[in-house]
């Protein structure tokens, strides 16, 4: 995205945003070719009159998506061909249309993983939808085919997390339980307030995630009083901050990119991932796992941190970033994306050992790799390197699994999922 200037005739220099494109959009050309060089998106103003764009969320399979200065969430560049992209971006084409997420509250974060899609409002709530693995169980708010959304007026329910493997976790205030469908909810556990938009039936779809594919916008049920401030989307996982700096995921765990001590299959509810454990040593500090590796043994740092400030997904990997500015790692390794020295999984939030002289500022993750910023302003990259993603002016097989030094760069950082 990048912001010019447009002078008003008060003399006040106003910033305007545009956006640009470039990569994979099949649905904005016929014969579906890869845009090489980017090319300006056009705001729908006919449809959103006076608003403008805000900031890119990036893009999944195939489509891009990004946030209006009116909270309205826009996504576009998918065929229409029923394929996955299709079904999660639900548009195709070349021109940007609103994204029906079933609320009336400004959508201020987005993300999109391969095959999924998850939204922030401004009052704190998350609204995902896509890749049935990545949805989380529960009452889902509309249909593909109807545009009816329903606005919760109930209690948060506890969360609770739901697995098709073996889970041994640590994170508060969660239980397992069998995989259920949400048509075995009784009557009552939630009390739903109706919005008719443009359809006078009622409906109240409740979808068991065995069924279809895809599954349409649900709203997800946190802990009361949890109120998220930005999402991530990795491959077919998701991580949500807290406005206290609490982590949350759900989704697939295969790897250990939900950071919960194993190799957990699904993650149908929000879970409280443990990155920063309280040390015994003293209230006010803190503790975190290091690898072996890279000349550093396995002990505890202090002063790790107290919350975290920054999360991001790559396809099977996560990292976190704490207010101390230490960088944390966890999930799948097999290209050294999670800057161990290694090509081992992680199963638990571990320190990226080359960066703990560091402080980390910002994080980004692509499907394979992991680029962050600095207080210093320079740019550290480590993982897959097939297509030169990492910047290292290099497309070799050859993984980094410490972290490389790119270059000295300004204070912000933006990286490509796909």
């Amino acid at each position: 995205m990048n912001v010019g200037g447009k002078e008003k005739e008060d003399g006040v220099n106003e910033k305007k945003c545009e956006v640009l494109m470039w990569g994979y959009f099949p649905g904005v050309f016929s014969q579906r070719s890869p845009l090489t060089l980017p090319v300006t998106v056009q705001f729908p103003a006919a449809e959103v009159g006076g608003d403008s764009w805000k900031d890119v969320c990036g893009g999944g399979c195939g489509f891009g998506m990004a946030i209006s200065a009116s909270g309205k969430l826009l996504t576009w560049g998918s065929a229409d061909d029923q394929g996955q992209s299709y079904l999660t971006s639900g548009k195709h084409g070349e021109s940007p249309e609103i994204y029906p997420v079933p609320t009336n509250d400004l959508i201020v974060k987005a993300a999109a993983g391969w095959a999924h899609c998850v939204s922030v409002t401004g009052k704190g709530q998350v609204y995902t939808w896509g890749w049935k693995e990545c949805v989380p169980s529960g009452k889902f708010l509309r249909s593909w085919t109807h545009m009816e959304s329903l606005e919760d007026a109930s209690t948060k329910q506890s969360s609770k997390v739901t697995e098709l493997g073996s889970l041994h976790s640590q994170g508060p205030k969660s239980t397992v339980e069998p995989t259920s469908c949400p048509n075995d909810k009784k009557p009552g556990d939630e009390s739903m307030k109706r919005r008719k938009i443009d359809t006078p039936q009622e409906l109240e779809t409740s979808i068991c995630p065995d069924e279809n594919l895809s599954m349409p916008p649900c709203l997800v049920h946190l802990d009361p009083g949890v109120k998220i401030t930005s999402v991530a989307a990795g491959g077919r996982h998701t991580l949500a901050l807290s406005d206290v700096g609490q982590v949350w995921g759900w989704g697939y765990g295969g790897e250990g990119q939900l950071g919960l001590g194993s190799r957990v299959k699904v993650v149908a509810s929000p879970h409280l991932i443990p990155c920063i454990d309280p040390s015994s040593n003293g209230k006010d500090s803190t503790s975190v796992v290091i690898q072996e590796t890279v000349g550093v043994g396995a002990q505890s740092l202090k002063s790790v941190g107290h919350y975290i400030k920054g999360i991001a997904c790559g396809a099977r990997h996560s990292v976190v970033v704490t207010d101390a500015g230490v960088l944390l790692a966890f999930g799948w390794g097999q290209y050294g994306q999670c800057g161990q020295g290694n090509n081992d999984d992680l199963l638990r939030p571990t320190c990226v050992p080359s960066l703990l002289g560091k402080q980390i500022e910002a994080v980004a993750a692509g499907l394979w790799h992991t680029m962050c910023i600095c207080a210093d302003g320079r740019v550290h990259a480590f993982g897959g390197n097939q297509f030169g993603q990492l910047g290292l002016g290099t497309n070799s097989d050859q993984c980094e699994v410490s972290s490389q030094l790119v270059y000295y760069v300004g204070s912000e950082l933006v990286c490509s999922f796909l």
